[in-house]
C-alpha cells in the first residue's frame, strides 16, 4: 500500500487543472466566491439576516457549485474553484471583525473564538473534500450535496424552528446546541441530496433498491450530523455519505 503523502502527491499532480482552466476558472472561481460571501454578508448586515442563516448561505452556495462541476467537469476544476474560494475565505480573515466578508461567516455565539469557527470548518471542509475524493472518487459528488444541502439546512431550521434541544460535543469551551427539528431538516435534505447525486452522476446506479437505500442513508448522514464536534462535520457529512454511497450504490 502507498505511504499516506504518495497517495495525496499523486491526488494533487493527477487533478492539477491545466494552465487554460486556470486563466479562464480561476477569475471566474475567484469572483463567484467573492459574490457569494459578499451576499451573505450584505444580507446579514443590511437585511438583519440571522448569522445561523447567512452563513449558510455561503455554505449553500458553494457546495451547490462544487457539486455541479464535479458533476460537469470533474474533480481539477474542483480543486481549482476551492482554491479560489479559499483566498475569499483567507482574505475575510485577514479584514477581521466588522468587515462584511468576515461576520457574514462570524456566529456572535462562537464568541471570543469566532475566527477559530471560521477556520475549523474551512480545514473540515478541505479535509472532508479531500479525503472523499480520494477514497471514494466520483462517490465524492455524495458527499458535496449532502453536506452543501443536508447540513446546510439544518443550521437555518433549528434557528427558526427548533424547540427540542441537544447538546453536542465542541472545542474552546463554546456552548453548542442542535436541535431534534434541525436534525430532522437535515435527515429529509440528505435524502433529497442523495437522490440528486444518484441522477446527475452516471456511475452511482439507480434501481428499485435504491428507494429503500436512500432513506437508510439520509438516516445515517442525520446521525452523523447529529453527533459531530461543533465546526467539524464539514468533514465527517463529506466522508461518511460518499463513503456510504460507495458501498452500496
Amino acid at each position: 500500500m502507498d505511504d499516506p503523502v504518495s497517495v495525496v502527491t499523486t491526488f494533487f499532480v493527477d487533478n492539477f487543472p491545466s494552465w487554460k482552466a486556470m486563466a479562464v476558472g480561476g477569475p471566474i472561481g475567484l469572483l463567484w466566491s467573492y459574490l457569494c460571501l459578499y451576499l451573505s454578508g450584505w444580507l446579514k448586515r443590511h437585511k438583519s439576516v440571522r448569522t445561523g442563516y447567512s452563513r449558510k448561505i455561503f455554505h449553500f452556495l458553494i457546495f451547490a457549485s462544487v457539486a455541479l462541476i464535479h458533476a460537469i467537469w470533474g474533480t481539477p476544476m474542483v480543486c481549482l474553484v476551492g482554491g479560489m474560494a479559499s483566498l475569499v475565505i483567507l482574505y475575510a480573515l485577514w479584514r477581521g471583525s466588522g468587515n462584511l466578508l468576515y461576520e457574514a461567516m462570524a456566529r456572535e455565539k462562537d464568541s471570543p473564538h469566532r475566527t477559530y469557527f471560521i477556520v475549523s470548518p474551512y480545514f473540515a471542509t478541505l479535509i472532508g473534500g479531500l479525503a472523499s475524493n480520494m477514497l471514494f472518487g466520483h462517490a465524492a459528488l455524495v458527499g458535496y450535496l449532502v453536506t452543501g444541502v443536508g447540513d446546510a439546512i439544518g443550521e437555518p431550521v433549528g434557528t427558526r424552528f427548533g424547540k427540542h434541544t441537544y447538546r453536542v460535543p465542541s472545542f474552546k469551551g463554546v456552548k453548542s446546541i442542535r436541535s431534534h427539528e434541525g436534525s430532522a431538516a437535515v435527515c429529509i435534505a440528505s435524502a433529497v441530496a442523495i437522490a440528486t447525486a444518484v441522477i446527475l452522476s452516471p456511475r452511482l446506479h439507480w434501481s428499485a433498491g435504491s428507494l429503500f437505500l436512500i432513506p437508510v442513508l439520509a438516516g445515517a448522514c442525520m446521525l452523523v450530523e447529529a453527533l459531530s464536534p461543533h465546526g467539524w462535520d464539514n468533514a465527517t457529512m463529506q466522508i461518511v455519505p460518499s463513503f456510504l454511497a460507495a458501498t452500496v450504490l
